[in-house]
């Protein structure tokens, strides 16, 4: 298989779905696109503003909660260093501390919706603000644990906020979550100096630092350092660098680390494992309150100005999502109705092409077909009105389709006139044979009415059928031609008489038999068509089926009209070919220059031709004899079944010496082998001839040479001996006739030869 018969067969079923494809995929495509980009967008908006709003609610109260528990550390650390101070500030500052927490507690709805890694984080600061209560009463009342280990679990609380803020700060947005970063560390260090606080606090009064206490104090002034250095200074930019820069160069900064220097360095002078502290409780804590006050100021100033940058890069999300998909959208209906547009009009531009070139198959060529049937002029043309199309690819295939409609009728004027001249000349040929066969057949009854020996009336009567069958031949040329023969009736003629001139047409007329007892008529336009249609069939049936087998003609009145059956004995056909032949003979037939090739295409197309002038149904079937039963149904508009008027007396005299000399030839033909039946009317389509009453119209002077068989007694078989002197005296009382009547210059020709018409038509068109 080559490639292009294989992409062949892949392709689609029809253009307009192809351009409904190209349309659509395209279309689908970026309405999807459109759709997913849509949705991330907006969801992006939508989720960052959710963060923001929980950044909101629970970062800003936990924010606001670990500053409240520092302070509230420090002041515990201050109370279990001297019980014996006063309380007032510890339990103002307790009361903050349950707001700040209230307010957290208070936003657990929101926590329950967060993240699993951000609520994980708050429910263990709500778990550990639970058992704040019980290390509250330690540090006023210790009795189960450590002053160390009750400032812990603040710093515990503290710790886990911190990093439930780290949490809350990680945002889909990595700008916001880079900005949150320095602040996260910013709350990281003020709590390693508060808790730097809570441990010196608790270590004034005493004056002194354990070794272990001292390490881990070093710890926190190392790990604040190098957070404030390293990760909190170089990431500040803008207004949060200035405050930090002037937080840290500010003098109580530097009073901070220079009591932490004093610290770290009176290790070196402690030989029993203690540390002294010096004397500088009161700077420290003078310069712890300032900075505390600095810092959360700014821890809280940062935070919201991280918040409202979040949320407002949030909103501009939405706003954006929000144009970009409104612009999206209004691109994706305008790309789409663009794409359904010219999909569109390609599809009615094919449709139109389609809809011109079916009109020009089904409408204009036949109607031009049509009218050179009818023999009018067609203009090529005005019968071809171009198609305009534009100048695409679309116009060039109009362009070309203009091309071929006017080559295609140009072609069928062509064929058309080819057609009549090929018809004139047969029509030619045919009517020229149709003299010259007339002239014979004149020249024929000349010859028989003047002879009267039995042998040479044989052979002419034998010339006399093959000159009948001849002329029917050159008819099939006139009716293929479109013509019709010249022989016509003006009175209606009997069915007997319609049939046995049938019989009489074929050439081996003996072998037919013809059954009826229908005493009807048919109408005289149709006689001779009748008659021709039934010697086709009649013909057809003796030539295909065997010598000496019968052919069975029939005719009776139906339902429908007058039914004749013409039944042989042959070997019949195949289904498949009389369904063949019966389409064909149910249409009207078309002249076709290829059925003169087959002498039974052209008998079928004689028959179809004359049967669809006058409505008759020619239907051939399979006989139960073996052979093929034709049935030919004349409507009743063609039956006649009134009996018509009686002829003049002129008229019968004429036609009862006329039908003696054709009762005289089945005779003299029946003498070569076995009695003939009924054959005869007549072969040039005359009036009805009545039955033949032996002797009732001779001549007075044939009667008194040919007496009856009740006169003489004889009862011989009538021979041809007998008939040839009967006519042998019809013609000389005929001869006596014409020579009584002088003064009639018709005379000559009053008397019909043999097989002249009746009615006005010249010889040659017999």
């Amino acid at each position: 298989m080559s490639p292009r018969t294989g992409a062949r067969r892949r392709r689609l079923g029809s253009i307009r779905l192809s351009l409904i494809l190209l349309a659509l995929v395209p279309s689908v495509t970026l309405t999807a696109m459109w759709g997913v980009t849509t949705i991330q967008m907006f969801s992006e908006g939508l989720r960052l503003r959710a963060q923001t709003e929980l950044s909101r609610s629970t970062g800003a109260m936990g924010t606001d909660a670990t500053l409240a528990l520092q302070a509230e550390r420090s002041l515990s650390a201050a109370w279990l260093a001297s019980p014996r101070g006063s309380r007032a500030a510890l339990d103002a500052q307790r009361k903050k501390t349950d707001v700040a927490v209230a307010k957290l507690v208070g936003q657990s709805e929101a926590i329950q919706k967060a993240p699993d890694r951000i609520s994980d984080r708050l429910y263990s600061v709500l778990g550990s603000l639970g058992s704040l209560e019980y290390y509250r009463d330690q540090v006023d009342n210790p009795t189960d644990i450590t002053p160390e280990q009750a400032l812990d679990q603040y710093t515990s609380i503290i710790d886990d906020q911190i990093h439930a803020f780290q949490e809350l700060s990680q945002v889909d947005d990595g700008d916001l979550t880079s900005q949150a970063g320095p602040l996260v560390a910013l709350e990281h260090a003020a709590e390693l100096v508060s808790q730097e606080d809570a441990q010196l606090t608790l270590a004034w009064p005493s004056g002194h630092l354990d070794d272990k206490t001292w390490v881990r104090f070093a710890q926190l002034v190392d790990s604040r350092r190098w957070l404030v250095e390293d990760q909190i200074v170089p990431q500040l930019t803008g207004n949060a660098k200035t405050q930090t820069e002037r937080i840290l160069q500010s003098p109580e900064w530097q009073t901070l680390q220079s009591i932490e220097d004093q610290v770290l360095s009176a290790r070196l002078k402690a030989g029993d494992g203690k540390v002294s502290l010096p004397d500088a409780q009161k700077r420290w804590t003078a310069a712890i309150d300032t900075l505390s006050r600095q810092y959360q100021g700014l821890i809280r100033q940062q935070t919201t100005e991280l918040l409202t940058r979040s949320a407002d890069k949030a909103h501009r999300l939405l706003v954006t999502a929000a144009s970009l998909s409104a612009g999206g959208l209004i691109a994706l209906l305008v790309c789409v109705g663009m794409s359904w547009r010219i999909t569109r009009s390609l599809s009615r531009r094919l449709r139109g092409l389609r809809m011109a070139t079916l009109s020009l198959a089904q409408e204009r060529l036949p109607d031009v077909v049509a009218k050179l049937e009818r023999g009018e002029t067609v203009d090529v043309e005005s019968a071809t009105p171009p198609l305009d199309y534009g100048r695409d690819e679309l116009g060039q295939v109009a362009r070309a389709f203009n091309t071929a409609q006017r080559t295609a009728v140009h072609t069928a004027v062509e064929l058309a006139d080819t057609r009549r001249g090929f018809q004139k000349v047969i029509l030619g040929i045919a009517r020229q044979s149709q003299n010259l066969v007339n002239m014979q057949l004149t020249r024929l009854d000349a010859l028989e009415r003047e002879h009267s020996d039995p042998d040479v009336l044989k052979g002419l009567y034998e010339l006399d059928s093959t000159a009948s069958q001849l002329r029917r031949y050159e008819e099939n040329l006139v009716i293929i031609s479109g013509e019709q023969p010249r022989r016509s009736w003006r009175e209606p003629v009997a069915l007997i008489d319609i049939l046995r001139s049938a019989v009489g047409e074929v050439a081996e007329y003996q072998r037919v038999e013809v059954h009826t007892d229908e005493e009807v008529y048919l109408a005289p336009p149709a006689v001779a068509d009748v008659i021709h249609l039934l010697a086709e069939l009649i013909d057809n049936a003796t030539a295909y089926s065997p010598a000496p087998s019968p052919v069975d003609v029939r005719a009776t009145m139906v339902a429908k009209g007058l039914a004749i059956e013409v039944e042989d004995r042959g070997l019949g056909m195949s289904e498949e070919d009389y369904a063949s032949f019966n389409a064909q003979l149910a249409v009207p037939p078309k002249f076709d220059v290829v059925a003169l090739a087959d002498d039974l295409r052209l008998g079928m197309f004689v028959i179809a031709q004359l049967a669809h002038r006058h409505g008759i149904t020619v239907t051939l079937r399979a006989s139960p004899y073996g052979g093929t039963t034709a049935i030919v149904l004349i409507p009743h508009d063609v039956v006649v079944r009134e009996i018509p008027d009686a002829a003049t007396p002129e008229e019968t005299a004429v036609e009862g010496t006329e039908a003696a000399v054709r009762e005289a030839r089945p005779a003299l033909v029946a003498a070569r082998s076995t009695p003939a039946p009924a054959l005869e009317a007549r072969r040039d389509g005359l009036a009805p001839l009545p039955r033949r009453v032996p002797q009732t119209s001779l001549a007075a002077e044939l009667r008194e040479e040919s007496p009856s068989a009740e006169e003489d007694g004889s009862h011989e078989e009538f021979t041809a001996e007998r008939a040839a002197s009967s006519l042998a005296g019809f013609q000389r009382g005929t001869l006596r006739a014409r020579d009584t009547d002088p003064e009639d210059p018709a005379a000559p020709e009053e008397v019909p030869a043999a097989d002249t018409p009746l009615s006005s038509a010249p010889h040659a068109d017999r």
